[in-house]
């Protein structure tokens, strides 16, 4: 999981889930649902599922991954001092 708030929306999800639902939830409302975030949230977006043979495993990694990455995302680092960290004119 890899996320940018860079003010560019673009969604790179190129998960093969093991069957198409878990219970009643249709997998494919996953894409759905990542790919609104990202168009309102103006992200980009990379997620991938290494391994895995069932598909409730395979989404619960991707909402856990992707919960773990938006807050390491937004969190404040004391070691930036209010500086925003940037590639542009350095690559």
């Amino acid at each position: 999981m890899v996320i940018d708030f860079s003010g560019r929306p673009g969604l790179e999800m190129p998960v093969q889930f093991t069957q198409a639902r878990v219970g009643s939830f249709d997998l494919e409302l996953t894409w759905e649902f990542f790919q609104g975030f990202v168009n309102h949230a103006g992200v980009t977006l990379h997620i991938d599922n290494l391994r895995g043979a069932n598909a409730h495993h395979q989404i619960e990694t991707i909402f856990k991954a992707f919960g773990r990455a938006l807050r390491a995302a937004v969190e404040v680092d004391p070691r930036m001092a209010g500086v925003m960290p940037s590639t542009k004119g350095t690559l």
